[in-house]
């Protein structure tokens, strides 16, 4: 009678410990927890690409963490896919009850070593100590345990990311413009320095030859009339002169310009947006909160997203500097209307091919090989800056729009646009493909 007693309070203790575990909502506290990374960036003003590495590892600590515990996945592991060995990596698990704690702490240690702010993060760190006590996660005995087990999830993640390019880069050539007719220039109106012309020097986690994922041959300059350069430079001049509040709307809703800068006076004042890649990473932890994810997908899910957003950056502005192509502002203002200005603000980089075409493309393909297609959900990523949020019916719909976004925005010929998606396209079904995703 006595053992059966025992027995009894053991299952309730269980049962309790269950429902409590259950009953957190953990896609959207993962997402809670990633977006204070995200406000770092911001006030970092992280380029698009140094963004997407930012999230890549961040996102990957907090996925290795969980991969320790004993929790089942529905797709296949990524990793051995890429260059990252875990082979002989066995941190000791010992004392870890909630794998979640550690894996969001790790996150959060990572993000604070891989940005010049990342030093912010110590509070949000703080706070999810205090999170984790509070909500009986962990115990004070098993504080200990658990935070040393993120830290060396941490280390794991900073050792590969220091042997990734991404510290080399100041040593390289200095960029220099090309001269000549057809080549870019910077752009008003705080005419900023070229953002990561070396970029395409940057290791990547899926992609083996980045040259296979080259677009296809933009159209030459030539403002011959009748000409596809020509013809492409004329329709953003008269798309952007006749936009409806509509194409407005969109423009600026999938604007993501970190460097957008406004002037009052003498006074140079930058406006705070998330990067482009911010903005699939807030679409993807709204899918999973849609879904209901468990913590183990939710991690698997923003792990691949992220590793994924940073091979496209590279593939992209390796078109970019390969191409260094003149932006729609700067061609118009010299050959066509000297007072013409596009709605948006034009970012500092060669134009050829539209990053917003390459990643949201790549996002989406590989959201959509996860989720399914016709996945409806209401993007709410940007309503933290003031913009609207907006509805869409699947992530193909939301990554077309994006695309297009930026010939209403007067940024991007068609060409960049149109050949950037077959680009993205191009990178997540080879991504797909080599970690069997849709098995």
């Amino acid at each position: 009678m006595k053992t059966r007693f025992v027995f009894l309070i053991l299952f309730f203790i269980t049962l309790t410990s269950s429902a409590q575990k259950k009953a957190l909502d953990w896609p959207k506290i993962y997402a809670d927890q990633l977006f204070k990374i995200t406000e770092v960036m911001v006030t970092d003003v992280a380029s698009p690409p140094v963004a997407a590495r930012i999230y890549a590892y961040s996102t990957l600590a907090s996925y290795l963490a969980i991969r320790q515990s004993d929790a089942e996945f529905s797709k296949p592991d990524f990793l051995p896919s890429s260059p990252i060995q875990t082979a002989g990596f066995k941190p000791s698990t010992s004392g870890i009850n909630n794998f979640e704690f550690p894996a969001i702490y790790a996150m959060l240690l990572v993000g604070e070593k891989v940005m010049p702010s990342g030093y912010l993060l110590k509070k949000a760190q703080e706070d999810w100590i205090s999170w984790g006590l509070k909500n009986k996660v962990i115990s004070k005995k098993d504080q200990t345990t658990n935070l040393a087990f993120a830290q060396e999830i941490a280390d794991f993640v900073l050792s590969y990311a220091q042997k990734d390019g991404y510290i080399q880069l100041t040593a390289l050539p200095r960029y220099t413009p090309k001269e000549g007719e057809g080549y870019w220039y910077p752009t008003p109106p705080a005419y900023m320095a070229p953002v990561e012309p070396e970029w395409k020097t940057m290791k990547t986690f899926f992609i083996k030859n980045l040259e296979e994922f080259d677009p296809k041959p933009m159209a030459p300059f030539d403002l011959t009339k009748g000409s596809s350069f020509q013809v492409q430079l004329e329709e953003v001049y008269t798309v952007t002169q006749n936009l409806t509040e509509e194409q407005k709307l969109i423009a600026n809703f999938w604007d993501c310009n970190p460097f957008k800068v406004e002037f009052s006076g003498h006074m140079a004042i930058g406006v705070k947006k998330i990067s482009p890649g911010g903005h699939w990473i807030g679409i993807t932890g709204i899918a999973a909160q849609i879904a209901q994810l468990s913590f183990a997908e939710t991690a698997y899910i923003h792990a691949l997203v992220g590793m994924t957003l940073h091979d496209a950056f590279v593939s992209c502005w390796k078109a970019k500097y390969d191409t260094n192509r003149i932006r729609p502002e700067t061609a118009i203002n010299q050959k066509v209307d000297q007072s013409w200005r596009p709605l948006l603000q034009t970012p500092p980089f060669p134009e050829y091919t539209s990053g917003h075409s390459v990643i949201s493309t790549a996002s989406a393909v590989v959201l959509t090989a996860y989720f399914g297609d016709n996945f409806s959900f209401l993007d709410t990523s940007e309503v933290y800056f003031g913009l609207p949020e907006r509805p869409f019916d699947s992530f193909l719909q939301a990554s077309q729009e994006a695309a297009i976004s930026r010939l209403y925005g007067g940024i991007h010929y068609r060409d960049a646009i149109e050949y950037g998606v077959e680009q993205g396209d191009r990178i997540a079904k080879y991504i797909i493909q080599q970690t069997h995703l849709e098995k």
